[in-house]
């Protein structure tokens, strides 16, 4: 295909996945259980994070969280007592552990009472240095309360070339507004045409099958490689085109 046939092949791709029929079925669909900012930031975190394999066992992992967390997130951070706490010694995922849960969600209590909320966290990197600093200054921040060894891994690091995935994925889910009802659009202050591609297995593949992307990692090389075309394609809402590729590789075996 011609670059101008790509483009009206994934337009047509994004409008026909970018639609609240298919939240049910993917991890924004916890979020989307709250009305909550803060509830709907801190599950969009934490299932963004465990947001690899198979979807149906994140899914049935997440529940079991928000089920621990009393289906309020951000009033458990907050008020939790030491028997609420325990709870997550039954929570895991994978590699992603109790010790690793623990962290993250008492590293999450640290970020809204110390530093304003993960919003404020992300808009002060942002505002001194783009996205990917942004994602940097994060994860220093987040892994800065004494973080176990083990728990670094979950953290994407972008000064070591990691594409962010997950990360980015849940930057997707909080910027992007376009009143579809799938993304949430709470964050005003980042601009939908800064965001970067959640690049996976799946995205990476079908636009290595498109033509978009020659570099076999995927990596955050790869990453800035997409977007180059990406952003031909949309300036202002470059990241929409997740929903065509990640959705033609999943669900259409492109």
């Amino acid at each position: 295909m011609q670059i101008e046939e790509i483009k009206i092949f994934l337009d047509e791709k994004v409008k026909k996945y970018n639609q609240p029929a298919f939240i049910a079925d993917d991890p924004i669909s916890i979020p989307h259980l709250f009305s909550k900012k803060e509830d709907i930031e801190i599950a969009a975190f934490m299932v963004a994070t465990i947001a690899w394999g198979r979807r149906d066992l994140i899914l049935k992992s997440a529940s079991n969280l928000m089920r621990i967390l009393k289906h309020q997130p951000y009033d458990f951070l907050i008020n939790a007592d030491e028997h609420d706490w325990m709870e997550l010694e039954n929570f895991y995922y994978r590699t992603f552990s109790a010790v690793d849960g623990t962290y993250f969600l008492k590293a999450l209590r640290r970020i809204y009472l110390e530093h304003g909320g993960l919003e404020s966290l992300f808009m002060d990197g942002y505002q001194n240095g783009g996205l990917k600093y942004a994602i940097s200054h994060f994860r220093d921040v987040f892994l800065s309360f004494d973080a176990p060894q083990r728990t670094h891994k979950h953290v994407a690091n972008v000064k070591k070339g990691s594409s962010a995935k997950r990360i980015n994925m849940f930057l997707r889910w909080m910027v992007r507004n376009d009143n579809k009802g799938v993304d949430f659009g709470l964050w005003k202050g980042i601009s939908a045409a800064d965001l970067l591609l959640p690049l996976d297995l799946h995205t990476g593949n079908v636009s290595r099958h498109l033509g978009i992307l020659t570099r076999k990692q995927n990596d955050m090389k790869a990453v800035e490689e997409v977007m180059e075309t990406l952003r031909i394609f949309d300036p202002l809402d470059p990241v929409k085109y997740d929903f065509a590729l990640f959705s033609l590789g999943v669900n259409e075996q492109f």
